[in-house]
């Protein structure tokens, strides 16, 4: 586990690539009782006008946010996370899937003593959440 002595402002988290299948979009649509036919049904997305079956937003948002919670050590240390959603994620019918590209940086120390940490996640090389942030409280170190 990372300590508050052990980070500075404009570090990089270590990056992170998660692939998404539709395998993956039916396990999520179960657990979360999310089961718009945007997430499964080919035919419906596209008569909607979306890029195909789309990947659930709170999954896309749940999977970037691993990015912090690996870092951190510890998902109780994840105080507050946010994001807006940008773009959708369309996930082809394949064994491939889609591959969301995950960075993140600590942007600055709050008066409290957390962390802000600032999330990119990516599609294709363009954003698909906008605004995503985490504030991190870390244990001091010795």
């Amino acid at each position: 586990m990372i300590t508050a002595s052990e980070v500075s402002v404009g570090d990089q988290l270590p990056p992170l690539s998660v692939r998404v299948t539709r395998a993956d979009l039916i396990r999520y649509a179960g657990a979360s009782g999310d089961f718009n036919p945007i997430h499964w049904n080919e035919r419906f997305a596209d008569e909607v006008g979306l890029p195909g079956v789309i990947a659930h937003g709170m999954l896309t948002m749940g999977l970037a946010g691993r990015i912090v919670t690996e870092w951190a050590g510890d998902p109780g240390a994840v105080v507050e996370y946010g994001v807006r959603f940008g773009r959708p994620v369309p996930v082809p019918d394949d064994a491939e899937g889609a591959l969301i590209e995950v960075t993140a940086k600590v942007a600055k120390v709050l008066e409290d003593g957390t962390f802000k940490i600032t999330v990119t996640a990516s599609f294709e090389g363009k954003s698909v959440l906008g605004g995503a942030s985490a504030r991190v409280r870390l244990p001091q170190g010795l």
